[in-house]
């Protein structure tokens, strides 16, 4: 009995090494500090169809279908029931892969075992439509020429390929990949051609339903877009151009805020922003982007409430605010340096531009003055205000531009009515990925929510008719009649929706097919027709207020920091909404 309460003793006071992570043990024990977590999950996905082999007689691709079969990853001495590549002097042995839907990562190709050990080479050309996977990659000085290129991300390359082994190569945006062998007089058996999906393992808080399936699609592929392009920052696009553009992550942050709520990739991102442009630089060499920077800051605030990390930007903002207040004349006109852009469909009309960076600093001074206000820096909210004022005093047209119109309804500076008018001239015409958010904002803020859940029926909508899983970098929805979607194989007799089309830098195949920027309706849906808004920051007070339009129901989440918002919408008979809502104690509901 002794020698048991001694052993009892003994443990007590002994003093075992805590538990810790792979990562934690090997970074301390075996790099020196070295390793660096990645916070991006790796998944496999197999694919789902066969598009289109170079032959059918089963000469040249033999056993194609066992590519569509699970692997587990492990190849074996045996080398029955593989898929066999077969090219010679006259003919080269290819497959064309779908995917199903577009992802980021790369390729694991594994190889089987053959009677030559000598690696073979193979061409890999990856693809967010068919068309692009089918193309050659030529000059990337010419971008479109009927090539994505190979800027930012090879999407067109040759590889060898061991003997019983497996390779991986990427990372790029593709839905689809083919392979070619290019060794001739050789037989290449394959087991598996399977994608790498990298993406961030984080939950879907945020949900919409209704009785219509197209605007649920749209919401979830808006989502989905968003959702790809958070990598180790918040991308503009997966393909092209993989940068973090300070512009386009408004729109981003505004998807992350609304389906999964507070994330640091968006801190991150917003800080690199800011700690890679010294004053009086503009963010991304454009000043609309360093404005679009502080609204983002305003509204990343007030859904997550984290006001330790806004009094980190106190200087930088402060600094930022002087030096746009400093670029507006006597008269009350900006007076921009730096790059001027809007968005690209306006990037070569100067009045437009002006209109917009007018309405667009006016938006800024009143999220700097909101900013200034939660800081408790009166100075600061003093000169904002001075600049709300002067601004005020010029009130530009919009040029009948749908882009300058909706900027100036959301600054105040044009009626709802007029800038409504403008906007909804010819339905969804001359609409933007981008700027089609905004466009819709100022819709809602005339009450117009039928006609914005129409448009985004509409042009979202085409996108998907077309075959889009997620949203694209531009698209211009006249060229949407007799086009060849991005799920076929070229025509020629047809207009080719992703080759033919684009401008500036998203000529032809360059265009990038998931763009970030784009995802602006299932922000929409969320703040105006499931009617969820933020009124004070970190969520403490929500309106609930929904506007159904022609749906019979809409339900859904929203997060907040203090829990989940989920709320049911249902139209009676009398076209009355009664609302059902479960929301956390804490947070102070209004109607």
């Amino acid at each position: 009995m002794r020698a048991l309460v001694l052993l009892i003793y003994v443990f007590s006071i002994i003093q075992f090494p805590a538990t810790v992570k792979a990562q934690e043990h090997l970074n301390e024990r075996s790099f020196n500090g070295q390793l660096i977590e990645d916070v991006i999950t790796r998944a496999y996905v197999t694919p789902v169809k066969i598009v289109w082999q170079s032959d059918n007689q089963n000469n040249l691709v033999q056993n194609s279908q066992v590519l569509l079969t699970p692997f587990d990853g492990q190849l074996t001495t045996s080398g029955k029931g593989m898929c066999v590549l077969k090219s010679d002097d006259d003919k080269t042995a290819s497959i064309l892969l779908d995917f199903g839907k577009e992802i980021y990562g790369g390729i694991e190709i594994a190889a089987a075992i053959r009677g030559d050990k000598k690696p073979v080479k193979v061409r890999i050309r990856l693809g967010e439509s068919a068309t692009e996977a089918m193309s050659d990659c030529i000059d990337n000085s010419i971008p479109g020429m009927g090539s994505a290129t190979n800027d930012h991300s090879l999407r067109d390359y040759t590889i060898e390929l061991p003997w019983l082994g497996t390779v991986e190569v990427g990372n790029s945006g593709f839905r689809y990949a083919r392979i070619d062998l290019l060794d001739k007089d050789v037989e290449l058996p394959i087991r598996s051609v399977r994608a790498i999906f990298r993406y961030r393992d984080i939950p879907y808080l945020g949900s919409f339903k209704s009785d219509n399936e197209r605007l649920n699609k749209i919401w979830e592929t808006g989502a989905y877009t968003v959702h790809l392009n958070m990598q180790e920052y918040l991308w503009d696009g997966i393909k092209r151009d993989r940068l973090v553009w300070l512009g386009d992550v408004h729109p981003e942050v505004m998807t992350i805020n609304n389906v999964f709520g507070d994330q640091d990739v968006v801190r991150k991102s917003l800080d690199f922003g800011r700690d890679t442009t010294p004053l009086p630089g503009w963010m991304n060499g454009m000043s609309s982007y360093s404005l679009w920077w502080i609204i983002t800051h305003r509204d990343f605030y007030l859904y997550n409430g984290d006001l330790e990390y806004l009094k980190e930007q106190h200087g930088y903002l402060s600094e930022l605010i002087k030096q746009i207040t400093s670029k507006i004349d006597s008269n009350g006109k900006e007076k921009l340096d730096g790059g001027r852009f809007l968005d690209w469909p306006t990037s070569e009309n100067p009045e437009v531009i002006h209109s917009g960076l007018q309405a667009l600093m006016l938006i800024t001074m009143e999220a700097g003055k909101d900013i200034s206000v939660w800081l408790n820096d009166k100075l600061l909210e003093d000169k904002c205000s001075e600049a709300i004022k002067l601004l005020n005093s010029h009130k530009p047209p919009s040029h009948n531009n749908k882009q300058a119109a909706s900027l100036l309804s959301l600054a105040g500076m044009m009626p709802t009515e007029q800038a409504s008018k403008v906007i909804l001239k010819n339905g969804a015409d001359d609409f933007a990925t981008f700027y089609g958010y905004y466009m819709l904002e100022a819709l809602a803020k005339d009450g117009k929510y039928s006609e914005g859940i129409d448009v985004i029926t509409d042009y979202w909508g085409a996108m998907l008719d077309l075959g889009a899983t997620t949203f694209w970098e531009n698209f211009n929805y006249n060229e949407r009649f007799n086009a060849v979607a991005i799920d076929q194989l070229p025509d020629e007799s047809k207009f080719n929706i992703h080759s033919d089309g684009g401008d500036y830098c998203y000529i032809g195949l360059r265009a990038s097919l998931c763009h970030g920027w784009a995802s602006g309706p299932t922000s929409w849906l969320t703040n105006h027709v499931l009617g969820i808004q933020v009124i004070e920051p970190g969520c403490k007070v929500l309106r609930i207020s929904p506007n159904l339009g022609d749906l019979n129901f809409v339900e859904g989440s929203f997060p907040t920091p203090f829990g989940i918002v989920k709320v049911k919408h249902i139209k009676q008979a009398d076209g009355s909404v009664v609302s059902d809502i479960d929301a956390p104690k804490v947070i102070r509901l209004i109607k």
